[in-house]
């Protein structure tokens, strides 16, 4: 069986399984049988623009690019980078009502004033910043503290995009008015309005390439982890691993966010149930 595209170039059964196979092997992403028309629907554009007249000559040239460049456009086309800022906000009222303040209180009594996190699967940077925003405003008046959050991807075009900070009007629409001209500079641009992240919302993030499938260059203990529809992607013996990690480099007391449609049913962990998404190291 084999699937048509533009130009009579077909995907066949062989060619769905290595592509699949190379993605698996190098990031963990899942695409099973039922992903074979989003792969084909992804990729035939690409293959059409560059002169591709089969998807074996297109998989050869992405075995045979010894920059890694094309393996990692192949990874931005069939992973979905859809975000927004304060995207489940129901996460944030839960890190800005009750998680800082505990957490601040905590740390204070320890002298204590490193306060640090991790976006992980930050797409084109809309949550990493809104996690920023959150951390920016809760720390006022209360002293100096020391924030960093790293914000990382496996996207280097997303991760481009998420450094540059620039978003359309339409973007920002969901940032309350006074946050937004507190971290973002309104720009003209061709006659339309932009916005630019500030420095001083900027400077409190890293951004990173990481492929959560291999060796991490963190070091922990980190108070609280971000990881919202990425284990969407992956099958349950890879969100088990990484599950663990994630316990790892917690600090007691730490958070896990995942995402609306993740849980962390039928994976073995020490985690407490806190709400729906929200899971605690205790």
């Amino acid at each position: 069986m084999s699937v048509l595209i533009a130009d009579n170039v077909t995907l066949t059964e062989k060619e769905f399984k290595q592509i699949s196979d190379l993605v698996y092997e190098h990031c963990g992403i899942n695409l099973h049988e039922g992903k074979k028309e989003l792969v084909r629907a992804r990729l035939s554009k690409w293959l059409r623009q560059n002169n591709f007249h089969t998807f074996k000559d297109y998989i050869r040239y992405v075995l045979e690019d010894q920059t890694g460049w094309e393996f990692s456009r192949l990874i931005d086309s069939l992973s979905t980078n859809l975000t927004s800022f304060f995207r489940e906000r129901q996460h944030f009222d839960y890190l800005e009502d009750e998680f800082l303040p505990s957490l601040f209180k905590r740390k204070q009594q320890k002298r204590n004033f490193r306060i640090r996190a991790w976006s992980a699967g930050c797409s084109s940077g809309e949550e990493p910043y809104s996690i920023g925003i959150t951390l920016l405003e809760s720390v006022q008046g209360q002293g100096r503290w020391d924030v960093k959050l790293l914000a990382t991807d496996i996207s280097t075009t997303m991760l481009d995009t998420a450094r540059k900070g620039i978003y359309e009007k339409e973007r920002v629409a969901t940032i309350p008015p006074m946050q937004k001209n507190k971290y973002f500079s309104m720009v003209s641009k061709e006659g339309h309005k932009i916005y630019q992240v500030r420095d001083i919302l900027k400077n409190v993030i890293i951004f990173q390439y990481l492929n959560l499938m291999k060796e991490w260059a963190i070091r922990g203990p980190v108070d609280f982890i971000f990881c919202r529809n990425v284990m969407i992607y992956f099958d349950k013996p890879t969100q088990q691993n990484l599950v663990l990690r994630f316990w790892d480099l917690l600090d007691s007391g730490g958070i896990l966010f995942t995402g609306h449609s993740e849980s962390l049913t039928g994976v073995k962990h020490q985690f407490k149930y806190v709400q729906p998404t929200i899971y605690m190291k205790p």
